[in-house]
């Protein structure tokens, strides 16, 4: 048991020691060109998409969660499956504030995805890495199904051991590939659900914007608009910060 909270101890430190700052993340041209790649190889494939999808699916109910609590709402429990879904469950008002925790799923991926390059090329890698891993810990406890829990143990996991192994420099080109993957994942989202809209209706009781349009009266096709602006700006945001380094 003490040497449990030895380690737990010395992991904490780390983390801790995590939000400092370090040499940014400045990668030449093929550097750059070989992250992207790696970031494409999780993002795109079918096979390893199989498995950084859970991740991506993650990410999304986690945006939904704290888009909740951002309006007052209580976060009952998030649920993840190994076929690529999940749903979060709050309890609060209706009207604005479940549209805000409804909305913020597809394009958080986007969102987060961008913070983590920013963070890498500006030097705050390891505070990314360490706020991760603290968020990821902190979700299991309203993780309410087993797959979700095998899911959300295993994205948790990984960023604990990144947080305890990766040295800073390592930090800043692990964020940086994640953070390209993520974009690239809330891309490959949002054209899967544009294609619930146009080819799969029969899956349209799943969609985000769907779900929204019966709650608001909005067309669902501007909450997939809406998607689509958030995502294309975080992608502007992080080309262009590439583009200043």
């Amino acid at each position: 048991m003490a040497e449990a909270l030895d380690v737990a101890a010395e992991w904490w430190s780390r983390a801790l020691a995590g939000f400092g700052r370090v040499p940014a993340v400045d990668p030449d041209a093929r550097v750059l060109l070989l992250i992207t790649a790696l970031a494409a190889l999780l993002s795109i494939p079918r096979g390893t998409w199989r498995w950084f999808g859970l991740f991506v699916t993650f990410v999304h109910e986690l945006g939904h969660a704290f888009a909740a609590l951002m309006t007052g709402q209580v976060v009952k429990g998030i649920r993840l499956r190994f076929d690529h879904s999940g749903d979060m469950r709050s309890l609060g008002r209706g009207g604005f504030p479940a549209a805000w925790a409804g909305f913020w799923g597809y394009p958080v991926p986007a969102v987060v995805g961008t913070v983590l390059v920013l963070a890498a090329l500006g030097g705050w890698s390891g505070a990314a890495l360490s706020a991760s891993a603290l968020v990821l810990l902190g979700a299991l406890l309203f993780i309410r199904n087993g797959q979700g829990f095998v899911i959300a143990f295993g994205c948790a996991g990984i960023s604990v051991l990144l947080v305890w192994f990766a040295a800073p420099p390592v930090a800043g080109y692990v964020a940086m590939c994640t953070g390209i993957a993520l974009l690239v994942g809330a891309v490959r989202d949002w054209v899967n659900l544009l294609g619930v809209h146009t080819r799969r209706r029969r899956n349209l009781e799943s969609s985000d914007a769907y779900i929204l349009s019966r709650r608001t009266g909005v067309p669902a096709v501007v909450w997939l608009a809406g998607f689509a602006l958030v995502i294309a700006a975080s992608l502007a945001t992080s080309a262009l910060a590439f583009l200043r380094g």
